[in-house]
């Protein structure tokens, strides 16, 4: 196939978009009064008018040339970037480094048919290559071919693959999904922005039953930052999740999601790190979970909040989930060994010394300030007991036949099912604290998007002994997952190679047999024409 260039409509498109930058600030000088600077008014108006025609004449022209210029091409081992207007540009991307091709769309892209189309490569701290922008049919064609070309296929024969719906979210579980979603990064700014309301706000309150009118106002923030957080965190997942559907084929997932930002994926099964079920106090009342798929040094559709992207499954009965786990990863049902009932010692400790330094920060204000009751905070004493029992009661680990499966966290909740073979490496710490106690965290490092920042799957707080039993068992699973997911991969390339030999003789077999098939029907054997003659 020929050299491919963009879109045509990709050069009004990226005019319009980077010019509204030129627009935004000759709108601020006009609104600033910044047009009546003194050397502005020698010049005059119609200059100004110059300068800015100017600068989009040249915007339009240089839109122009790199349309011009830009050129890619899939072939079948790599795919080829010419880019560049001053300076030129010549890429060659093996496809074997692709892991992902993602496809986006907003709503202007989707009324006028084009879209942006990214290549993400295993352990890509971004984006390795971006075309901006092509048609969504040819978006679709690259998506559809690279993992064609990968396998070895011809895509000139290019036959439908089959495919499965897996999931759809309808609008009651989109509601749903918003309800239970909260984005806790509001608060903190609501409060930043609202402290200095507190005054303001308790002039309007009147004397609360005898509480202190500064109580009250903060109550009230508080309050109004946990709204502004569920509105937030609400208005997010549906307009991220609008119209999600996930789809199964023979070797990769593929979602679409998004109403203003369309989004359209895949997710290759053989580059699956770990397997993640997410949940939540409010979740868990309700019967819900969340499914993360975690690819090697990629979140899938992008990463707008470091995790929401990375969701396969943004909502589900907790039921379906487990399903869903099954069938992408046989794992069966896990029985958790949690830690030893000494570590609620050191949990309700944790707790008992940030509740001890709140109580100390809130005296120290109320010597200061007065007003302030610092010795509220014996309330919470009686609920360390029962933290710290939640805290245990929610951590524990489980060895699979084919994964380590661990799981951590009351008001996150995370359960992670790694597969040996994916494992890196097995690190034990013990700190201070947890060498008192005889305990120690293993952890279990893979190339997944969410091991990189930090949240491994980990035994966390179990027995030292024990901790040295589960790494020595990890080392040795490893192992053997590996070398057996080798014999397979060797088992599947020497059946791909037979079954290639069988086609090729079946195809010289078939050419043997018209030929003799023309001799038998319409001519006389050579020795019958002999004797007739």
């Amino acid at each position: 196939m020929p050299e491919q260039r963009l879109s045509p409509l990709s050069v009004p498109y990226r005019v319009i978009q980077r010019g509204g930058s030129v627009l935004a600030f000759v709108v601020f000088a006009l609104a600033t009064g910044g047009m009546n600077l003194p050397f502005v008014g020698l010049a005059g108006p119609a200059a100004v008018v110059l300068v800015v025609g100017g600068g989009v004449g040249l915007l339009i022209a240089y839109e122009a040339a790199y349309y011009r210029l830009f050129r890619y091409d899939l072939t079948a081992d790599t795919l080829d970037i010419h880019s560049g207007v001053v300076a030129r540009r010549t890429r060659e991307i093996p496809l074997r480094r692709i892991q992902n091709v993602d496809i986006a769309r907003n709503v202007v892209q989707r009324a006028v048919g084009i879209a942006a189309v990214n290549f993400e490569t295993a352990g890509g701290s971004g984006t390795e290559a971006q075309l901006r922008y092509v048609s969504f049919e040819e978006a679709k064609r690259l998506q559809r071919e690279l993992p064609r070309l990968k396998r070895g296929e011809d895509v000139a024969e290019e036959t439908p693959t089959p495919t499965e719906e897996l999931f759809s979210l309808d609008d009651r579980e989109l509601a749903i999904l918003g309800a239970l979603s909260f984005d806790f990064r509001i608060p903190g700014a609501v409060f930043i922005f609202a402290s200095g309301s507190v005054p303001f706000v308790t002039s309007l309150l009147p004397d609360a039953f005898g509480f202190p009118t500064a109580v009250v106002g903060v109550v009230v923030l508080v309050v109004a930052a946990v709204l502004v957080s569920w509105l937030a965190g609400a208005t997010v997942a549906v307009v991220n999740y609008y119209g999600f559907r996930l789809v199964r084929s023979e070797d990769e997932l593929q979602y679409e999601r998004g109403l203003l930002q369309r989004y359209d994926g895949s997710i290759p099964f053989d580059k699956v790190q770990t397997l993640t079920v997410a949940d939540n106090p409010l979740k868990r009342w309700a019967g819900y979970a969340t499914l993360l798929i975690e690819t090697a040094g990629h979140g899938p559709g992008g990463n707008e909040n470091g995790r929401g992207s990375e969701a396969a499954i943004p909502l589900a009965r907790r039921e379906r989930i487990d399903s869903l786990v099954n069938d992408i990863e046989h794992v069966g049902s896990p029985a958790f060994e949690r830690p030893p009932k000494r570590t609620r010692r050191r949990y309700a400790a944790r707790y008992l010394i940030a509740l001890s330094v709140l109580t100390g920060v809130l005296y120290a204000a109320n010597t200061v300030f007065g007003g302030i009751p610092w010795y509220w905070t014996g309330l919470v004493l009686p609920a360390i007991p029962v933290a710290a029992h939640y805290k245990w009661k929610h951590r524990g680990y489980w060895l699979g036949p084919d994964h380590v499966v661990t799981r951590n966290g009351v008001l996150k909740r995370e359960t992670k099912f790694v597969p040996y073979y994916r494992i890196q490496t097995v690190i034990d710490t013990r700190t201070i604290f947890q060498r008192r106690l005889r305990l120690a965290t293993v952890t279990i490092d893979t190339a997944g998007s969410l091991s990189i920042g930090g949240s491994d799957a980990a035994a966390v707080d179990i027995d030292a002994e024990s901790a040295d039993q589960l790494r020595e068992e990890l080392d040795d699973r490893l192992i053997a997952a590996r070398a057996a997911r080798q014999a397979e991969q060797r088992r599947a390339k020497r059946a791909a190679a037979e079954a290639e030999l069988e086609a090729e003789d079946e195809s010289e077999g078939e050419g043997e047999s018209e030929v003799g098939g023309d001799d038998d029907g319409d001519s006389v054997p050579p020795s019958e024409t002999r004797d007739d003659g």
